[in-house]
């Protein structure tokens, strides 16, 4: 509490030091004549009003029982006539009485002035009653008085039993007029206050003009100075000759004009520096990012933010944001924006993940963070942070295909195996040994089908490893391809294909690792056995082609030379990959039987032969139309006595010498 005290204090102390000293004695001077005269008017209409309420209520009791001691015989004795002139007379011949009224012993009002007429006995016959206390008949001496507030001053009200020979007969009301020598008194204190309170207050507006016009034309000045300054000219400056605090404060304005001035020449240029090195920083930013105003106009927006959004060329800076972001934004960020620019406690750091179809279809992930000031009270602006998901949103799909398919394929082997497998323990004595060679088949079958696919991820997983080490060396390409050719030749054959090669003599050497080469061929041909039908051909090719490769060396002119290079081509005359599938059949997970809807499979086959092509420097291509056939051909280096091929960042570096020395291999990563 007496912290509270004092800093009330020290508040109104400095709130009284901002006045000048003429503007404290004129306050301080009105207000000591303002409580001096309050008081003295109080005093003086108090006194005179308690003054005034004795009288009257003296007098109203005396007038009250004078009347009720005349009036009560004649009540007595039922002479109505005799008693209402005897109160007319009696209210004629004075101006203090405002009202008499008179009521029977139940309170009901049989006479009454100065207003009354005959009572109309008819059924809208209003009756009058005065409600007196209970106990009003059993004290027929007591006096009630009582007093009510009208235009013309305070009225006294005095109830007198009328009393005959002990006789509780009714009561008599009446109404004392205020004293007007009273009233008079009180209407001249209040003129003479107002008169007063008025003089005061034309003295301090007299006051007031005489210091505004003082200071008037120094104020102007000074506002025109500030309203320069705020417009950047901090080259004004104000030359009057005043002293005192106005004085202090146009020589302060000056000075302040001063220092404005010099900052602004020596860091206008700093500034200009700052402002283009956070714009050029925005700009290199990966995602798309705009700034926005609390009035949702676009202050900063950086290039990400307008290929995604399809602002280029188009000028946002200083529009309001929700005329140009796309449909399907707007209607997401309008009212969270609204919100947050409004202060009203929109949760901050929301994510909003949304689908554009223009300008290009892409996934986008937006974020809402608030721009607050130095002192994180104040929001000056909103930023909005976008980001291209498109490739982790297709990734996450692909993952639930390859998941679900997985399953899918591991389920039906293990179906199988597990059926034939219970019905050989369950029913093994009741089979004959060729149904039981025939189960156990089956079963073996389906075990090298699960280990298939098994193997298929696994060697997925080992070929996008950076940790890998492949052997690379020098390989007969013909010895692949024939030990290929005898593993789907009974497959052929089972499905009437004909599984031909055509290879060209005396092919040399290549360099590569066997073994991935001939996962890469077991791929390519059992996909072309898939999908080709009865009667169709399966080909492998190989020939010697020439590829010209440029030479940079330390000299000055650049030169080029013709380099040899083994191609292979797999085609087959089956049912074809439309062009839509083209671009993404080698992906992982991706099937083209998922719309053909015939044959089974991983979706890993290829992705694994893109790999193992990579691994080998070189790519895989494609050619192919539906209905017609497919031809995938890939590029192999040819082994020479001395091969330097360097590498950075996970690729490879590779030596070589003569095969009759040793087998040359290199490590691949």
């Amino acid at each position: 509490m007496l912290a509270l005290l004092k800093t009330i204090r020290e508040v109104i102390a400095h709130w009284w030091s901002e006045f000048t000293l003429q503007t404290r004695l004129m306050a301080a001077a009105t207000l000591v004549v303002s409580l001096l005269m309050s008081g003295l008017t109080f005093w003086a209409v108090n006194t005179i009003q308690q003054d005034a309420q004795l009288n009257d209520t003296r007098f109203g009791r005396d007038l009250g029982l004078l009347l009720a001691a005349n009036v009560a015989p004649l009540v007595a004795e039922n002479n109505l006539a005799e008693v209402a002139q005897y109160s007319q007379r009696f209210y004629g011949s004075t101006t203090s009485v405002r009202y008499m009224l008179y009521a029977d012993e139940a309170g009901k009002i049989f006479f009454g002035l100065p207003f009354w007429e005959s009572e109309v006995q008819t059924s809208l016959t209003i009756e009058r009653r005065i409600q007196l206390p209970a106990d009003w008949a059993d004290n027929p001496e007591l006096t009630m008085m009582r007093q009510h507030i009208t235009p013309n001053g305070t009225v006294t009200d005095v109830f007198v039993p009328l009393t005959h020979e002990g006789k509780y007969l009714g009561v008599l009301a009446i109404g004392i007029n205020p004293n007007p020598t009273v009233v008079t008194s009180s209407n001249l204190t209040r003129d003479v206050t107002i008169a007063v309170f008025v003089s005061i207050w034309v003295m301090v507006i007299l006051g007031a003009v005489f210091n505004a016009l003082t200071i008037t034309k120094p104020i102007k000045e000074l506002l025109v100075g500030v309203k320069n300054i705020a417009a950047g000219n901090f080259k004004q400056r104000i030359d009057l000759p005043l002293g005192g605090e106005l004085g202090e404060l146009i020589y302060s304005f000056n000075e302040m004009a001063e220092r404005l001035e010099s900052y602004e020449e020596q860091n206008i240029e700093e500034l200009t520096s700052e402002k283009a090195k956070l714009e050029t920083l925005v700009s290199t930013i990966a995602d798309g990012a705009v700034l926005l105003s609390t009035s949702l106009q676009v202050i900063l927006v950086n290039p990400t933010a307008r290929r995604m959004f399809g602002w280029e060329g188009v000028d946002v800076v200083g529009a309001n944001v929700l005329h140009y972001l796309p449909s399907p934004v707007s209607v997401e960020l309008t009212r969270p924006l609204y919100q947050m620019a409004a202060g009203n406690g929109y949760k901050e750091g929301a994510e909003f993940r949304l689908t554009l179809t223009e300008p290009t279809d892409r996934t986008v992930r937006i974020l809402l963070t608030n721009v607050l000031d130095q002192h994180r009270e104040s929001i000056k602006g909103i930023a909005v942070t976008v980001q291209d998901i498109t490739r982790e949103v297709q990734l996450n799909e692909a993952k639930s295909n390859f998941i679900s398919n997985v399953s899918h394929e591991l389920r039906t082997p293990l179906f199988n195996i597990k059926s034939f497998i219970e019905t050989l323990h369950e029913y093994g004595e009741d089979l004959t040994e060729e149904q039981r060679r025939e189960f156990l088949e089956t079963a073996n079958n389906e075990t090298d089908r699960l280990t298939r696919l098994v193997n298929d991820v696994l060697d997925l997983s080992r070929l996008e490893s950076s940790c890998r080490i492949y052997h690379l060396e020098a390989v007969d390409i013909i010895l692949p391809i024939e030990q290929t050719l005898r593993t789907y030749q009974l497959n052929a054959r089972d499905k009437g294909i004909e599984l031909r090669k055509e290879i060209s003599p005396d092919l040399p050497l290549v360099l590569g690792n066997y073994d991935l080469l001939l996962q890469v061929f077991a791929n390519l041909v059992g996909n072309a056995l898939k999908f080709t039908e009865s009667g169709g051909q399966v080909a492998i090719r190989a020939y010697l082609v020439e590829e010209e490769l440029k030479i940079e060396p330390h000299e000055e002119t650049h030169q080029s030379k013709l380099s040899p290079i083994v191609r292979i081509e797999i085609s087959d005359t089956g049912i074809g990959i439309a062009p839509e599938d083209q671009h993404a059949i080698f992906d992982r997970f991706f099937r083209v039987e998922n719309r053909v809807h015939t044959l089974e499979g991983t979706g890993l086959g290829l992705s694994i032969v893109r790999n193992i092509i990579e691994k080998h420097h070189t790519k895989i291509h494609l050619s192919s139309e539906v209905g017609i056939g497919t031809t995938f051909w890939f590029d192999l280096a040819v082994f020479q006595e001395k091969t330097a091929l360097v590498h950075n960042n996970n690729q490879m570096l590779v030596e070589g010498s003569p095969l009759s020395e040793s087998t040359t291999t290199a490590s691949l990563f």
